[in-house]
C-alpha cells in the first residue's frame, strides 16, 4: 500500500528533515511542522526542487504546546482529506546526571519525548480512528533497550516509555485497517548529536533516513536502523553487563 499523504513532526532538521527529503523522491505529499517555520519554508523549497508534482504543506508546531497538536493535526486532516501516515519524530536530548543540579532539563527532555509524543500519538489516532485506516510511527531509539548514564539517563528512559507506548498501541488496534510502528534508530548524526565525537557505528543523516524510510515503508511493528549493526546488537544490548554499557554511554 502506498501511503500517499505523510505528516512529520520535527520536521525542520535533522532525521526528520532527512526522512521528508527521501519521501518527496518516492513523490510522497508531505505535511511538515516544526517550531523553526524559516527553515520550514527553506524545507519545502527544497522538496519542490526535487519534486515538482508533490504537495508541500507547512506549520508552525511547538510539539510541547499540547493543544496546538491537536489544532495542527486537524488543520492538516482538513487540508489534504486524508493522512495516510503520521510520524511521530519530534524530540530533544537535553540532559544530565540525576542528582547534580540539572532537573528542568531533564524535566524537558522528559515531556517532550514522552508526555508531548503521547500527544502527538493522541491526535494521530484521533484521525486514524475517525478514517477508519492509517499507519502511526514513532521514532525511539537503540538506547530504549537498556539505561544509560549520564545525559542519556532520562533520554534513554523516555524512549523505553514511547516504545512501550507504541506496542500497546498496536496490540489496541490489532485487526483493524489501523497500523502502528515503532522505529530504533541507532547512531545516525544529526543535530542532537552533532558535538558527540566519539560514537560507534554512526552514519550520516542520508544513509540513516534512507534506511529509516525503507523500514517505515515496510510497515512492520518494530525496526532497528541501519540493520547492520542494530538489528544484531539489540540482542547484546539486553544482556550486556553494566561495566559494559558505561563503557558505551
Amino acid at each position: 500500500m502506498i501511503r500517499k499523504n505523510i505528516l512529520i513532526t520535527g520536521a525542520s532538521s535533522g532525521l526528520g528533515k532527512g526522512m521528508a527529503i527521501e519521501f518527496a523522491k518516492k513523490g510522497r505529499n508531505l505535511a511538515l511542522c516544526a517550531r523553526r517555520i524559516e527553515r520550514l519554508e527553506e524545507l519545502k523549497a527544497e522538496l519542490l526542487a526535487i519534486n515538482p508534482t508533490i504537495k508541500v504543506s507547512i506549520m508552525s508546531l511547538d510539539v510541547d504546546n499540547h493543544d496546538q497538536v491537536f489544532e495542527v493535526f486537524r488543520a492538516f486532516k482538513a487540508e489534504f482529506g486524508d493522512l495516510d501516515r503520521i510520524i511521530v519524530n519530534a524530540g530533544m536530548g537535553k540532559g544530565a546526571s540525576i542528582g547534580t543540579g540539572y532537573f528542568y532539563a531533564n524535566k524537558q527532555t522528559a515531556i517532550t519525548n514522552f508526555v508531548s509524543a503521547l500527544a502527538q500519538c493522541e491526535a494521530a489516532m484521533e484521525i486514524f480512528r475517525q478514517q477508519n485506516a492509517g499507519h502511526l510511527v514513532t521514532i525511539s531509539s537503540i538506547s530504549a533497550f537498556r539505561g544509560a548514564r549520564r545525559a542519556m539517563t532520562v533520554y534513554a528512559a523516555t524512549k523505553a516509555g514511547l516504545s512501550s507506548m507504541t506496542e500497546g498501541l498496536r496490540v489496541d488496534v490489532l485487526g483493524t485497517p489501523i497500523k502502528v510502528s515503532t522505529v530504533h534508530p541507532g547512531f545516525i548524526r544529526s543535530e542532537i548529536n552533532e558535538k558527540v565525537k566519539a560514537v560507534p557505528f554512526i552514519v550520516d543523516t542520508e544513509t540513516g533516513c534512507r534506511a529509516m524510510v525503507k523500514a517505515i515503508e515496510k510497515e512492520g511493528g518494530n525496526s532497528y536502523v541501519p540493520v547492520w549493526p542494530w538489528a544484531f546488537l539489540r540482542f547484546v544490548l539486553k544482556v550486556a553487563p553494566l561495566s559494559w554499557l558505561k563503557k558505551m554511554s
